[in-house]
C-alpha cells in the first residue's frame, strides 16, 4: 500500500468517525431525565448510557443490515414472527412446538377446569371464547412453513375437551370463516389480533349463546357503537423486523384501522353508572390483549351484542392464564360475582407453559389436581356407561 493509499485510508476512518460521533451527539438535542435523576445518585449517568446505546448509529447500522439480510436471503424475521406470502405475518407460537407441549397441554385442561369448580362455587356461570389462529383463518398466505403438528387440530380437540366437561365454548372459527368468505378481514395482516370486525363476530356469536342458555338478570341495556379515529395501523409483528429506519420501505406495508366507541345509547346512563346500584354485575371479562385492546373493541361489541354491561378484567401481555389467576384473586371476584363470566382463551396458548406471576405455585397445583380429578371421573363414567346398559 503505498503512502498516499494509507493517508486516504486514515483520512476516511477520521471522516467516518467524526460523522458517526456527530451523529450520536445529534441525539442529545432535546434529551432529558427525570428530576430525580442526578450524577451524585448514578441515575443522570445510567439515563445517558441507555439513551446513547438506544440511538447509537452503529448498533442501529448493523441492526437494520443484518435483518436485512435474514430477510432478503432467508425470508426470515427475528424469532417471534413468520413471514407469509403477500405481506402476510404470523406469529410463530402458531408454529413451533413448545418444550413438554403434551404435559403442558394436558395441565392447561386440567386448570380450565379447575378454574370452572372455583366459579360455579361462586355461583359463576363459565363460557369459554376461544380464538382460533390467524394461520386457521388465513392459511393461503403461508409460504414454506407449516405448523407443528400438534397445533393441526388443536381448536377442535380444545372444543371437544370443553364439551366433555360441559363448559359452554361457542364456535367462533365458522362464523369468522364465513365473514372472510363475505369479504371481512377478520384477522390484520400484519399483527397477531384480529380487526374490529372480527372481534364484533365474535361477540355476536357469543352473546347468542349467552341468551340461549343462561338470560341475564336485570334490566336490558342498550348500546351504540360508532365509528371513531381511523388510523395508521404499526401490527405487532413488524416489531420483530427491526428493518427501520434504513429500509423502512422493504417493511410489510402499514395498515389502515378504523376504530370504534361503544356507548351507552341516549338516555340511559353510562360509565360507573351503568353498574346495577346493588353491585351485581351481569357479565365479566377475562382474557388477553385481544380483549383489553381497546383498539378492536371488543368489549363494546359484547356490551352491545348482550344488552348489558360487561366489566373487563383482560389484561395485555400476559397470556390467558395469569389475568384469570389475578381475578381469582381479587376483590371483584369475592364481592361482586357476576352471573356470566367468559374467559377468552386464543387456542396457540394450549400447548405452552403459561405464566403465572406472583400466584401461589401450590393454590396453581391444586386447580389443576381438582380439575384433571374431575376430568378423570368424568372418562370413567363414560367408559362404564356401555357396559352398564348391557347388563
Amino acid at each position: 500500500m503505498t503512502r498516499s493509499l494509507r493517508i486516504f485510508y486514515i483520512a476516511l476512518f477520521l471522516v467516518t468517525l467524526l460523522a458517526l460521533g456527530l451523529w450520536s451527539v445529534r441525539s442529545f438535542l432535546g434529551f432529558s431525565t427525570n428530576a430525580d435523576a442526578t450524577v451524585l445518585n448514578g441515575r443522570w449517568t445510567k439515563a445517558v448510557e441507555t439513551h446513547y446505546d438506544d440511538e447509537f448509529p452503529i448498533k442501529r447500522l448493523g441492526t437494520n443490515l443484518w435483518a436485512a439480510l435474514d430477510f432478503k436471503l432467508f425470508n426470515e424475521g427475528r424469532p417471534g414472527v413468520v413471514l407469509g406470502r403477500d405481506q402476510w405475518l404470523y406469529s410463530d407460537e402458531e408454529f413451533h412446538p413448545s418444550v413438554n407441549e403434551e404435559l403442558n397441554l394436558q395441565g392447561n385442561y386440567a386448570l380450565v377446569e379447575g378454574v370452572r369448580q372455583t366459579l360455579k362455587a361462586k355461583g359463576i356461570q363459565l363460557v369459554m371464547a376461544v380464538v382460533p389462529a390467524k394461520v386457521r383463518l388465513y392459511p393461503e398466505h403461508l409460504g414454506e412453513v407449516k405448523p407443528a403438528s400438534i397445533h393441526a387440530n388443536l381448536y377442535q380437540d380444545f372444543h371437544k375437551r370443553l364439551a366433555a366437561d360441559r363448559i359452554p365454548a361457542p364456535d367462533l372459527l365458522g362464523p369468522l370463516q364465513s365473514a372472510k368468505q363475505n369479504g371481512k378481514q377478520v384477522f390484520l395482516r400484519t399483527d397477531t389480533h384480529w380487526t374490529p370486525e372480527g372481534a364484533e363476530i365474535a361477540a355476536n356469536r357469543l352473546a347468542r349463546t349467552i341468551a340461549d342458555k343462561y338470560p341475564l338478570s336485570g334490566e336490558p341495556q342498550n348500546f351504540v357503537t360508532e365509528p371513531a379515529e381511523k388510523v395508521t395501523h404499526k401490527g405487532d409483528l413488524r416489531l420483530f423486523l427491526p428493518l427501520d429506519p434504513l429500509f423502512e420501505n422493504m417493511m410489510p406495508a402499514q395498515e389502515s384501522l378504523q376504530k370504534r366507541n361503544t356507548v351507552a345509547a341516549e338516555g340511559q346512563p353510562a360509565g360507573d353508572d351503568a353498574l346495577f346500584a346493588n353491585t351485581e354485575v351481569p357479565v365479566a371479562l377475562v382474557g388477553t390483549s385481544y380483549s383489553a385492546n381497546p383498539n378492536w373493541n371488543f368489549v363494546g361489541a359484547l356490551k352491545q351484542a348482550l344488552h348489558s354491561d360487561v366489566v373487563s378484567y383482560a389484561e395485555d401481555g400476559h397470556g390467558p392464564i395469569l389475568p384469570m389467576l389475578s381475578y381469582l384473586k381479587s376483590d371483584a371476584f369475592k364481592n361482586s360475582p357476576p352471573q356470566v363470566l367468559i374467559w377468552e382463551f386464543p387456542e396457540r396458548y394450549l400447548p405452552v407453559n403459561n405464566e403465572i406471576g406472583d400466584a401461589d405455585p401450590q393454590w396453581v397445583a391444586e386447580l389443576k389436581q381438582a380439575g384433571a380429578r374431575q376430568q378423570n371421573v368424568a372418562v370413567n363414567t363414560k367408559s362404564e356407561t356401555p357396559d352398564r346398559a348391557q347388563n
